[in-house]
């Protein structure tokens, strides 16, 4: 599926508001998860006010250029699905969990406040208490 130039832009548009708002950013591997596991993982995302899109990660680059995330822009390569959640802890939270019970999520990276996480880094926020 090919997006339009202005679908393009209402996606650009999009992220770079969860940008915005948004303290954390978690990104994980999804290859290889069923579409029953990616619903569970949505339903529990937006149980816990985390954003989770699969993003075309060129359009990701773009939203994030100029924001705290845009550090981890390097990164957004193979099929990622990412979490921007307002509450620090939230993305990170929500995929450390479900990573642990679902092999096919990998964590890949994450950004807080302009500083990036690696895996262990993600997996240390997502056990900070809220």
């Amino acid at each position: 599926m090919s997006l339009n130039r202005s679908e393009k832009e209402a996606v650009v548009s999009e992220v770079e508001g969860l940008a915005k708002t948004a303290q954390t950013l978690v990104m994980a591997e999804y290859r290889g998860i069923t579409v029953a596991d990616m619903i569970k993982l949505r339903s529990e995302a937006r149980n816990q006010g985390v954003s989770l899109s699969v993003l075309k990660n060129t359009l990701a680059r773009r939203a994030v250029s100029g924001s705290a995330f845009e550090i981890v822009a390097e990164q957004m390569t193979g099929p990622l699905i990412y979490g921007f959640s307002v509450d620090a802890v939230a993305a990170a939270r929500v995929v450390a969990n479900f990573a642990k019970t679902n092999e096919k999520l990998v964590i890949r990276a994450g950004a807080i406040g302009g500083k990036a996480l690696d895996v262990n880094g993600v997996k240390q926020l997502a056990y900070i208490p809220s």
